[in-house]
């Protein structure tokens, strides 16, 4: 099923992210965290890609499997890092026979190690969108940014990025983590005023280690309120205690996301399927 169709239903939707392995020599493990997450049955699931096409192999065995066996529909990142036009064309025939007919369509971060320009054939998103329409039968959906995407000059070069990618052909968008939902409807209010009406999907990071904060902060630079930094300077030498305070946290995000008015939410799992267990069971009578 396509993610725009799922997107029209009246219900709450819950969906999670998930990666694939680095190497192919984890994949079993990668995949059995994975396919646990599937099993709490989603609304749907997405699938990354990592930079320049390391993983893409793997990330569309895994979400072929997570379909195929769970029934559970799936997202197939794509980015523009080092990618060339026939290497997407084929990624695309690859998705098409394997089921797949949702794409995430990222320019992706440059790698610290790529020798040359990785951004040759696709320098922005919006390129790669529209190849990917000129393809055909996919659902496409695109990335955005409450607090401004870090390589932006300011927030209205930011939305008028996004609306190229949405006029390009992008059926929805999924933000960037945040950690203040106040960001998340003033972004929402701008991108509205710029004539961008699709769909956009909040994403949530639960976080449950202090190291993931400090890398989401380093990554893209999104505000930490001092509620949640006190949460975490508390119970971050507990890892049990901070991985429930980190669901906690996120459910309460997801809990006034769905108070008003939003109803469709994204979950960064980071492969943890008792983190989706945690989240899913405090929304059971609320979702």
């Amino acid at each position: 099923m396509k993610i725009d169709t799922i997107l029209l239903k009246n219900d709450v939707t819950l969906s999670f992210e998930v990666f694939p392995p680095k190497v192919t020599a984890n994949y079993e493990s990668v995949k059995e965290a994975a396919y646990g997450v599937a099993k709490r049955k989603p609304s749907y699931m997405s699938v990354t890609y990592g930079a320049g096409g390391s993983t893409g192999g793997n990330t569309l065995k895994l979400a072929k499997g997570i379909q195929e066996e769970y029934g559970v529909t799936t997202i197939a990142h794509l980015t523009c890092v080092g990618a060339t036009k026939e290497g997407i064309r084929q990624a695309l025939t690859q998705m098409r026979e394997a089921g797949i007919e949702n794409v995430l369509a990222l320019r992706g971060d440059r790698p610290k190690d790529f020798e040359g320009d990785p951004f040759t054939e696709y320098r922005y998103a919006s390129e790669l969108v529209e190849d990917i329409q000129a393809f055909g039968g996919m659902c496409i959906g695109g990335a955005c940014y409450p607090e401004g995407h870090v390589e932006s000059e300011n927030a209205q070069e930011d939305i008028l990025n996004l609306k190229k990618k949405v006029d390009a052909g992008c059926a929805y968008l999924t933000t960037q983590m945040f950690f203040d939902n106040n960001i998340f409807y003033h972004f929402l209010c701008r991108v509205r005023e710029a004539g961008i009406g699709v769909p956009v999907i909040p994403g949530i990071m639960p976080i449950t280690r202090p190291s993931q904060l400090q890398s989401a902060v380093r990554l893209s630079g999104c505000n930490v309120p001092m509620r949640f930094r006190s949460i975490v300077d508390c119970f971050g030498k507990n890892p049990e205690a901070m991985q429930q305070a980190g669901i906690i946290y996120a459910t309460d995000q997801i809990i006034d996301l769905i108070a008003n008015g939003i109803k469709h939410i994204h979950v960064y799992s980071m492969n943890k399927p008792e983190v989706v267990k945690g989240i899913q069971e405090s929304l059971c009578k609320i979702i």
